[in-house]
């Protein structure tokens, strides 16, 4: 018996090492250290994942949520099943061409969004109702405010003065 329990315990040990394994692997970014420069700018260092993607962790307003670092995004786009879990109320519907073609979303503004060190106050958003997934897009609304340098599979993310 003890032995099968041994057993038992190695297993689940090792099943619960190759998740997080695998986590840090799609996402290496889990919660960025709050860093500042020596001129006291905040900073962001990321990590590229094993697709290419720069993936962390941050907040919507006071909500944790995974982004997707997005160039290519206007705005911050979130998932209607996010905002629902935040609490967001749809604002007024607009019309926006993605990748998949024209949909509607609905605007919305976000108190603040945080990304490490980083944190800007009523930042432009939608609310995307044909986003699938929970991971957020980190757009323009929220990047052009900081200055990006992209070096050996590192992009640094500093707040523009």
């Amino acid at each position: 018996m003890m032995v099968s329990l041994a057993w038992i315990g190695l297993l689940a040990m090792l099943v619960i090492g190759f998740d997080r394994f695998l986590g840090k692997q799609a996402n290496p970014n889990e919660r960025p250290d709050v860093v500042y420069a020596s001129d006291g700018a905040a900073e962001v260092v990321l990590q590229q994942n094993k697709q290419g993607h720069y993936i962390a962790d941050g907040k919507l307003n006071d909500y944790w949520a995974t982004f997707v670092l997005d160039t290519g995004a206007t705005n911050v786009s979130i998932p209607a099943k996010v905002a629902k879990e935040m609490g967001l109320t749809e604002g007024r519907p607009q019309r926006t061409r993605t990748a998949n073609g024209d949909i509607v979303v609905y605007r919305v503004m976000l108190d603040s969004v945080t990304l490490g060190a980083i944190k800007l106050n009523n930042v432009t958003a939608h609310i995307n109702p044909n986003m699938d997934g929970k991971a957020v897009l980190l757009g323009m609304s929220f990047l052009k405010h900081v200055d990006m340098e992209q070096k050996n599979k590192q992009l640094t993310l500093r707040l523009k003065p």
